[in-house]
């Protein structure tokens, strides 16, 4: 659900709670957002927000109601883990910082397996990678190399809601 970068997020919520303004009152520019299209339009729909929790409440309730495909075009906006290449957000670059640094085998690895992984589900290997280590991504890749397509599915949409809710939590805080 990278739909929420571009949407003008810069200004955070109010001091007593509420909804940020951003979100809730000012129209959102559709241009130049990434993700979801069902997920961004069902969250625009249900403004204006009580409250944070409101807004964290509706956005996860929205992303399980959505589908397969609406999935998959969330998971496209991600890039690879370990990818610092074109295209990478900062939102990204933050997220996996744990990769800085790691050793060029690690790094190399984690780019075999993401092939592997993409060639095997058809979509990136989707990982909530705030606060773990380059290694810790590439045994999660590994083990969920095993799962079957409709279990990894699954897995990989709980991640991105995982990834959604930091994200949300952060513009909120700002």
């Amino acid at each position: 659900m990278e739909g929420s970068r571009g949407c003008g997020c810069g200004e955070g919520s109010s001091r007593d709670g509420r909804a940020p303004d951003w979100l809730s009152q000012r129209p959102v520019r559709r241009a130049g957002t990434r993700g979801v299209a069902a997920w961004v339009d069902a969250l625009l729909a249900a403004r204006p927000f009580g409250g944070d929790a409101e807004l964290l409440a509706t956005a996860e309730r929205v992303w399980w109601g959505l589908g397969r495909a609406d999935w998959l075009e969330a998971f496209a906006a991600h890039p690879r883990i370990g990818d610092r290449g074109r295209g990478t957000t900062d939102w990204a670059r933050r997220e996996q910082a744990g990769a800085d640094g790691a050793a060029e085998a690690t790094l190399a690895a984690l780019a075999d397996g993401n092939r592997a992984y993409e060639a095997r589900f058809g979509h990136v290997f989707l990982i909530s990678a705030t606060g773990k280590t380059a290694e810790e991504m590439l045994g999660a890749l590994r083990d969920r190399l095993t799962n079957d397509p409709a279990t990894e599915l699954r897995v990989a949409a709980e991640e991105q809601a995982k990834i959604t809710r930091l994200r949300l939590d952060t513009l909120a805080a700002s």
